[in-house]
């Protein structure tokens, strides 16, 4: 049920009579709830009839009709367009997922704060709802980034004149350092490996050796754990496995050891035609289940901080420290731009170090210290006697 009050100005004379004065001119509030909403807004009228016959209108219809001549589009409406969208353009599933995540906790905000039309998702309202959000760093960003590719679908069907999310400003973004396993790290997981198959029972034994060939592929390919996952059998050909089929339509291969290709080759495989993963049901359990195997061979090998990614980066790294140009590596970890590839990798690029350190050096040669010192040290070996 909905009551209407007047929600006096400050310069009114009667402020002091609150909600119970109504014979003055301020402006008409309705307040409680509708349809299971609460609702606390203005309705942008004086007159206290019409108040009264708009709030019976609600209340009959068992929900809040716009003002003539304002947008009608619902936020629930506007985001069941938008999935549709995404849809017809064939965006992966992960990605579909996290657009209806964000719809979901979206539309639960707007329930709370008793919104119903997608005007009403204003910029000071998206700033309150992006200030209930637990991401933080990356994946804040991407989520906001999220929000103004809806908000930018909305304005360009004519939903809403403009669009409020583009005036949020970005949240700050710590890049988390690249960490590749070190040399001695590699050791310990391989032998952790081993401990891991004699821990299990029998009928455990097969997905733990399946772990240990993940492992190889996982540090040998750079590939991210998902598609190694879902890596199909028919991928490895000749001792290297395909990684990914480029833009031009050609196929991106990497080279895999001997003892990679027999590991993989001796792994029984889940499903006829993967090692990982059945096929049945959603990648991203079977993604689940394999990440948590990988952290209880980090707690045996003593990994601090272990997770699925770094073998990408030692794979990467171990590239660009021999010599590696960065255009290559790129391509090897199928980046869709090379800023990509910089921004993460651009530190262990060993021609960029060498060449610094080399322009260091040059510096010295124009240096008056380093002169003088240099000379010094010369005249010093120059006057010493040879050796009997």
């Amino acid at each position: 049920m909905l009551t209407i009050y007047r929600r006096h100005l400050k310069n009114c004379e009667h402020h002091a009579g609150g909600r119970k004065y109504r014979r003055c001119q301020c402006p008409i509030w309705a307040d409680g709830f509708l349809g299971g909403i609460e609702i606390r807004k203005s309705l942008r009228m004086r007159d206290w009839t019409k108040a009264n016959e708009q709030i019976r209108e609600w209340e009959s219809d068992g929900q809040e009709r716009p003002a003539p001549g304002e947008p009608t589009t619902t936020i629930a409406d506007a985001c069941a367009g938008f999935v549709a969208d995404v849809e017809a353009r064939n965006l992966t599933a992960k990605t579909v997922y996290k657009y209806r995540l964000l719809f979901r906790q979206m539309q639960a905000f707007a329930g709370d704060q008793g919104l119903r039309f997608l005007k009403q998702l204003d910029t000071a309202a998206l700033r309150t709802f992006r200030a209930t959000w637990k991401d933080h760093n990356l994946a804040a960003l991407k989520k906001l980034d999220r929000l103004r590719g809806f908000f930018r679908f909305a304005r360009d069907n004519n939903w809403i004149p403009d669009n409020p999310a583009s005036k949020i400003a970005n949240p700050k973004v710590v890049m988390r350092p690249t960490l590749p396993f070190t040399q001695d790290e590699m050791l310990r997981i391989l032998g952790g490996t081993t401990q891991y198959i004699e821990s299990r029972q029998p009928h455990g034994r097969q997905n733990a050796q399946r772990l240990r060939a993940l492992v190889f592929l996982l540090r040998y390919t750079g590939l991210r754990i998902g598609d190694a996952v879902n890596c199909s059998v028919d991928h490895l050909i000749d001792s290297k496995i395909r990684l990914y089929t480029a833009k031009t339509g050609t196929h991106v291969h990497c080279p895999l050891p001997d003892f990679v290709v027999r590991e993989l080759e001796a792994t029984s495989r889940l499903s006829p035609s993967r090692w990982f993963w059945t096929g049945n049901g959603k990648l991203e359990t079977a993604v689940g289940d394999w990440q948590g195997r990988l952290q209880e061979l980090f707690r045996i090998a003593k990994i601090q901080g272990g997770h699925a990614h770094r073998f990408r980066d030692t794979f990467a790294v171990g590239l660009l420290l021999e010599g590696v140009p960065l255009e290559r590596v790129s391509m090897m970890l199928g980046h869709t731009s090379l800023r990509i590839t910089e921004k993460h990798y651009a530190p262990w690029v060993r021609e960029r170090q060498e060449q610094a350190e080399a322009d260091v050096r040059r510096t010295w040669a124009h240096d008056p210290i380093a002169l003088l010192e240099t000379k010094g040290t010369l005249q010093v070996h120059g006057n010493c006697e040879a050796p009997n």
